[in-house]
C-alpha cells in the first residue's frame, strides 16, 4: 500500500468511531472539539485578574486532554472516551464559572476599567453558551456514540421538531435516520441564553431543565452586568 492511501486511511479513520461494524452513521465530533477551543480562546479576552494562571492555559489542558480522548475513541473505548470528554467539560466549566465570579467580585471594587468588564462579559456570555452546549450534547440520550449505536434518534431529553414527524413525513424528508448533532444543542444553548427558554425544543429531562435553569441564570448574570456598565458609562 502507497503512502498516500495510508495517509487517506487514517484521515477517514480519525473522523469515524470504531465498534459496531453494521453502524454506517457516524456523527462528526470536530464541531464540539471547535467549541472546547472557542471556549479555551476566550479566555485571551479576559485580564489576568479575572482567570486561573496564565491566557494560554486552558487552551494547552485542552489540547494535551484531547489526545487521549481522541485515541481512545478510535480505539473503541468508549466508556474511557466518554469520561474524559466528561472531565474536559467539566474543566471549562469550572474555568469559566470561576472567571464570572472573579468578575462579579470585581465590579463594585472597580479595579478593572469599564471597557475591560464589558469585554470580559461578553466573552463570558459567549463561552456560556459554548459551555453548556456541549454539555447537552455529551448527556443527551447517553452521548453522541449511545445516538449513533442506535442509528435514529427517537427519544431523550429534548423533544426536537424531527421527533414529532410520522414515519412517512421523515421518509419523504429523508430523516428516517435522523440524529441531532452539536449544532442543534448549540442552537438550543443559544436559545436559552438570549431568550431564556428553549423555544423549539420542549424540555422532558429533570437534568436538563436544572441545567438550563443554570445557563439561564449566568446568562442574565452577564447581560444585567453589561446593561448596567452600559448605563455607567453613558
Amino acid at each position: 500500500m502507497s503512502k498516500t492511501s495510508t495517509a487517506v486511511n487514517a484521515i477517514k479513520a480519525f473522523g469515524t468511531d470504531s465498534g459496531d461494524p453494521k453502524n454506517t452513521h457516524t456523527e462528526p465530533r470536530w464541531p464540539a472539539v471547535l467549541a472546547l477551543f472557542s471556549i479555551a480562546g476566550l479566555r485571551f479576552a479576559l485580564p489576568d485578574s479575572l482567570a486561573i494562571g496564565p491566557s494560554w492555559l486552558l487552551i494547552v489542558i485542552v489540547g494535551i486532554l484531547l489526545i487521549p480522548t481522541t485515541w481512545a475513541r478510535l480505539r473503541g473505548s468508549d466508556l474511557l472516551s466518554q469520561t474524559l470528554g466528561y472531565i474536559l467539560t467539566s474543566i471549562v466549566t469550572l474555568d469559566m464559572v470561576w472567571s464570572l465570579t472573579l468578575l462579579l467580585r470585581a465590579l463594585p471594587a472597580h479595579t478593572e476599567s469599564p471597557q475591560e468588564l464589558l469585554r470580559s462579559a461578553a466573552a463570558l456570555w459567549i463561552a456560556n453558551i459554548l459551555v453548556f452546549a456541549s454539555w447537552y450534547w455529551r448527556l443527551d440520550a447517553g452521548g453522541p456514540r449511545a445516538r449513533e449505536l442506535r442509528g435514529v434518534h427517537t427519544d431523550g431529553a429534548f423533544l426536537f421538531p424531527q421527533m414529532t414527524l410520522d414515519n412517512e413525513a421523515k421518509r419523504e424528508m429523508g430523516e428516517q435516520c435522523w440524529s441531532p448533532g452539536f449544532v442543534d444543542y448549540l442552537f438550543l444553548a443559544f436559545n436559552t441564553s438570549t431568550a431564556f427558554s428553549p423555544t423549539d425544543c420542549p424540555v422532558l429531562s429533570r437534568w436538563a431543565k436544572l441545567l438550563m435553569m443554570v445557563q439561564a441564570l449566568i446568562s442574565f448574570t452577564t447581560v444585567a452586568l453589561l446593561a448596567a456598565r452600559a448605563v455607567n458609562i453613558l
